[in-house]
C-alpha cells in the first residue's frame, strides 16, 4: 500500500452515519483520510482494510487510557524499557514523552513499524496540540528523529524507531513494558499469531506487563500460552474492555 501520497489526503469529522464511512461507498475507494474523532484529535483511515489508526471515540483518548494510564502509570520499571508493536502514527510515542516530563523516570523507547508514514502526512496530525506546553518541541522530534538510531527527544525520553516488518526481525533487548498496537486480529492476523507473542514473550522481562485495545479470547489463549497473566480491564470510550498481561 502507498502511504506516503500526502496529496489524496482529506480532512472530515468522524461521523458514525456518514456514508463516507460505509465501505461499500464509492467515496472511500480513491483515498485514505485523516478523520477527526470524537475527542479532536486526528486519526487516520485506511480504505484498503476499512480500518482506522486509533479509535474513532477519540484518538488521544483510547491511547492514554490503554498505554498510558494502563500501561506506563502501572509500570514501575527505572528506568523503563518500552516495545511498542506498530509505531504508526507517533502518537502513543508522543503521550509517552510528555508523560515522561512529569517525573525523572528514564524511558528507552524502541517502536517497529513496517510502513512509516510520510513526514508530510505526520505534519498534519492535531496530536501536539494534545501534549501541553512541549507538545510541538516533542512532535517535531519525534518525527525528525532518524530511523535505526536511539535518539534523545527529551529530557527524559530517548527513542529508537525500527522500520522492520516484526513477522521476520529478530528481536533483541530486555523490555519492562509492551505497547502491543498492531492493526486489529481481523485485519492482521499474523501479527496475533502464536509465533508474534513469542516472540514478544521472549524479550519481556519477568515482571513486565503488556498492554493491547484487543480482548480476543484467542489473544488472552495465546498469552498464557507464552508465559504471560492476562487480565480484563475496563475499556477507553466506545469499547467495553481492554487487555493487560504481565509476564511470569
Amino acid at each position: 500500500m502507498n502511504r506516503s501520497m500526502t496529496s489524496l489526503f482529506w480532512v472530515l469529522k468522524y461521523n458514525p452515519q456518514s456514508e463516507i464511512h460505509n465501505p461499500k461507498s464509492e467515496i472511500l475507494k480513491p483515498m485514505p483520510g485523516i478523520i477527526v474523532t470524537s475527542d479532536g484529535s486526528h486519526t487516520i483511515y485506511l480504505p484498503e482494510i476499512n480500518e482506522h489508526y486509533h479509535s474513532v471515540h477519540g484518538a488521544v483518548q483510547e491511547s492514554e487510557h490503554i498505554f498510558l494510564k494502563a500501561g506506563f502509570d502501572t509500570c514501575k520499571a527505572d528506568p523503563v524499557n518500552i516495545f511498542e508493536v506498530g509505531f504508526g502514527t507517533g502518537l502513543n510515542a508522543l503521550l509517552t514523552a510528555a508523560r515522561s516530563l512529569e517525573g525523572s523516570r528514564e524511558v528507552f523507547y524502541t517502536a517497529v513499524e513496517k510502513y512509516p508514514l510520510d513526514d508530510e502526512v505526520m505534519k498534519l496530525l492535531n496530536h501536539r496540540h494534545y501534549t501541553g506546553a512541549n507538545g510541538t518541541q516533542l512532535a517535531d522530534a519525534i518525527r525528525m528523529a532518524s530511523w535505526g538510531k536511539m535518539t534523545s527527544i527529551c529530557k527524559n525520553f530517548n527513542l529508537l524507531k525500527k522500520k522492520a516488518d516484526l513477522l521476520t526481525e529478530a528481536l533483541e533487548g530486555s523490555f519492562d513494558l509492551i505497547y502491543f498496537d498492531a492493526f486489529g486480529p481481523d485485519k492482521q492476523p499474523d501479527m496475533w499469531s502464536r509465533e508474534i507473542f513469542e516472540k514478544i514473550a521472549a524479550v519481556t522481562s519477568s515482571g513486565g506487563i503488556l498492554v493491547t485495545y484487543s480482548c480476543k479470547g484467542e489473544v488472552k489463549r495465546i498469552l498464557r500460552a507464552v508465559g504471560f497473566i492476562p487480565e480484563m480491564l475496563p475499556g477507553p470510550p466506545g469499547k467495553r474492555h481492554m487487555m493487560r498481561a504481565v509476564k511470569i
